[in-house]
Formats: structure tokens, C-alpha cells, sequence
């Protein structure tokens, strides 16, 4: 008798162990954890893992299922360590869906390579290049936040609202580096601005003296700089003002770090002008800045918010699709997340569930807008001004179109 209930007890505990490994989806992460971004990288994840500990606080998914978030490095500029990082969220990891990556080639690569031939959906709260709304991608890549083909135009219009009719322009040889500047271009040219020279540098080099004095010799006080903080962004303005050639600064998403500020001086980058996509004056805004401040985590970090919901957004596709299989996801998120339907905000997981079994329609507005998916996964967005004061970068008012 004794034997037969240490067999039950045994084969009792091993079903629990298995169903405990079962009762688990995986939404993976890919982020810039070393390389151009790495500073950006870690509050970014913080912000998608602040709506995990939401769902799984209220429930988890498909009944009571554990939400895991697996992460992957892509160093942000080597494609083939995203392409390896997205093969093994598809294929080893087995994930329902990705968050990420973050830079445009990141995410480019691991599309191209992994999640398109695996089904998998991504969403990438921070790939901003035009490039990415070009993939073949079945319908199965998105965007949390806006192209940089609409960033690029108010960087521009912000400039030539402050006066600043002339300028030269170096950007990182990418796809986000070009698009970025092509978009920044010809508007800001459009308005009647003056790019007096404008060239492309190479990412991750140690001197960058060469450009800026074709840039300098153009005779031109303000430099923008379209690269990374932690990368070409950083020797190129710390080599800029070591050789006194130019008085303004100006850079957009991808230089808003205080580790830019840190490594340059506080002092040589005070007044430095930038852009970054941010958040409408929508309820889920405050909503968002209240839980993340509840967490301890700086909400006005560049695309935590956007993170946020990108996870809360892939969630609720997967409570809608019924399972966590990848098929069939794409519709269930363009559902969830966009006009008809009852509104969900930020950390409101619970009542999303009831609704979905009920079969009510949700349309989900989030921390970062209100993700009203286009054709290609695109959204509609804002943009807000950022300026240096004080040895940190500082949100000021949106730039209006």
C-alpha cells in the first residue's frame, strides 16, 4: 500500500512539474544590451517587464498561464547577432511572439531571418527607419511607435521654429542613420533651411576628425548628429568639441541618453537640442507615469513606455487568439488594438479578460497613444523636444506639426 502511494506521490509530482512547464507563454525580448544603445537598452526592458508583472498579477494569460519574458542581445548593429538572437526565441525558446528588436537592422534581421519564416510577430517599440514599413513580412511585423519619416520632419520644424536656418549633418551609416536623415533633410530644405553639408560616418571607430573638419569647414555653428550615445554620437561630439568647432548640438532619439551627458561634459552639451517620439495627452499617459513611478521605474525613459505596451498589446492578442499558438495572431493583435471596441488602458489586464470571454469587442490605448495599426504595422505618433539643462536631457512641449 505504502509502495503504491510513494508511486502515486511520485507520478502525482511529475505531472505537476510538466503541467508547471506547460502553464508558461513566452513573449521574447531582443534589445541592444551591448553596443550603440546599451544605456537606452535596460529601462526599455524594464518598461515591457513592468506589463508582465501586470498580466501576471492580475491572472496571467489563457487561464491562469505564467507570462516569461526570454531576452536575446543584438548589440544593436551586428545583424548577424540578431539573426542568431531571433533564431533562438523562434526556434529553441519557442516563443508566441517577440517584443523588439530595438535598432532597425536589429529588427530587420531577426524579421528577415527568424520570426517571418517562423510566423512570429513582432513588435518593436523602437525601430523607427522608414525601412522597416517596407519588409515582406506577411503582416507580421509592427510598430509601437513612430517612423522616423514623421520624427525626421518635426527635428526639422523644431529647428526652423527656434531660428535655426543653417545647419551641417552627420548621421550613422544605417538604416536608421539614413532614413532619419533623409527624412530631416528634405524637409527641413522644404522649409526652407540650408544643409550645408551632410555626410555619413561608420559606426563603432575611434576618430572621426576627418568628417567633422569637411563639416566644420562649411563655416556652420550647428551640428546634427543622427547616430547613438553610446557609440559614433558620443566621439563625434566629444571630438567636435575638442576641435571648437561648433557652438549647438542637436541630435535626435538615438543620442537622448544622460550617459551621453555623463561621457561628453554637462557643461559642453548644456542647450543640446533633440527630439525623441513621446507619449499624447491621453489618459493611459498618466496612467502609465503613475504605475512606473509605483515601481520604481523612470517613466520618461526613451520607449519604456512604448515597451510597455507592446507587451500589453501582444498579451492581449494572445488572450483574444485563445491560445498560444502563433497562428492567427496578427488579426487578433490589429483587433485588440485598434478602434471598435471598449477601452482598455494601462494595467487593465483583468477587466480586458472578462470583456474578451464575454466576446466584447477592446480597443486597447496604451502609455505611449493609441496604436491605430496601418497597412504596414505603422502607427500615428508625436514627438517631444528634449533639451539639456543641468547635465541631463529634459522633456519639454510636444513639437506640433
Amino acid at each position: 500500500m505504502k509502495k503504491n502511494l510513494v508511486t502515486l506521490a511520485v507520478a502525482a509530482s511529475a505531472l505537476a512539474l510538466t503541467g508547471a512547464a506547460q502553464a508558461e507563454v513566452k513573449i521574447g525580448f531582443l534589445g541592444g544590451f551591448t553596443g550603440g544603445i546599451a544605456s537606452l537598452t535596460p529601462p526599455i526592458f524594464d518598461g515591457a517587464q513592468l506589463a508582465a508583472q501586470h498580466i501576471n498579477d492580475q491572472g496571467g494569460l489563457l487561464s491562469g498561464q505564467t507570462l516569461v519574458m526570454p531576452s536575446g542581445d543584438t548589440t544593436c548593429s551586428d545583424a548577424s547577432a540578431a539573426s542568431n538572437a531571433a533564431d533562438r526565441m523562434v526556434n529553441t525558446e519557442q516563443v508566441t511572439a517577440i517584443v523588439g528588436a530595438l535598432c532597425t537592422g536589429a529588427t530587420i534581421a531577426s524579421a528577415n531571418n527568424a520570426a517571418i519564416p517562423g510566423g512570429v510577430v513582432m513588435v518593436s517599440p523602437a525601430s523607427t527607419a522608414p525601412a522597416v514599413a517596407e519588409l515582406d513580412d506577411n503582416d507580421l511585423v509592427f510598430r509601437t511607435v513612430p517612423s522616423d519619416a514623421f520624427q525626421g520632419e518635426m527635428l526639422a520644424k523644431l529647428l526652423l521654429d527656434k531660428g535655426i536656418e543653417e545647419t551641417v549633418v552627420t548621421y550613422v551609416n544605417n538604416d536608421y542613420g539614413r532614413g532619419l536623415a533623409d527624412s530631416f533633410v528634405a524637409a527641413y530644405e522644404a522649409g526652407g533651411g540650408i544643409v550645408a553639408e551632410n555626410l555619413a560616418h561608420e559606426d563603432n571607430r575611434a576618430d572621426y576628425r576627418s568628417e567633422l573638419g569637411t563639416l566644420s569647414a562649411a563655416g556652420v555653428p550647428t551640428l546634427v548628429v543622427l547616430a547613438y550615445a553610446d557609440t559614433s554620437g558620443q566621439t563625434v561630439l566629444r571630438q567636435a568639441y575638442e576641435g571648437g568647432m561648433f557652438t549647438q548640438y542637436v541630435g535626435a532619439d538615438g543620442m537622448v541618453g544622460d550617459s551621453l551627458v555623463e561621457a561628453v561634459g554637462a557643461d559642453v552639451l548644456e542647450g543640446m537640442i533633440a527630439t525623441r517620439p513621446g507619449s499624447p495627452e491621453l489618459p493611459g499617459t498618466d496612467i502609465f507615469i503613475a504605475l512606473a513611478e509605483e515601481a520604481g521605474i523612470n517613466p520618461s525613459a526613451v520607449f519604456a513606455a512604448q515597451a510597455y505596451d507592446a507587451v500589453f498589446l501582444l498579451a492581449l492578442a494572445i488572450e483574444q487568439n485563445g491560445s498560444a499558438e502563433r497562428e492567427g495572431l496578427s488579426a487578433a493583435l490589429r483587433s485588440v488594438a485598434m478602434e471598435p471596441g471598449e477601452v482598455i488602458l494601462p494595467g487593465e489586464w483583468e477587466k480586458a479578460v472578462e470583456l474578451i470571454a464575454a466576446g466584447t469587442e477592446i480597443n486597447y490605448q496604451g502609455a505611449s497613444g493609441t496604436h491605430e495599426f496601418d497597412k504596414n504595422g505603422d502607427v500615428p505618433g508625436v514627438v517631444v523636444e528634449m533639451l539639456v539643462e543641468d547635465g541631463a536631457f529634459v522633456s519639454k512641449d510636444l513639437v506640433q506639426p
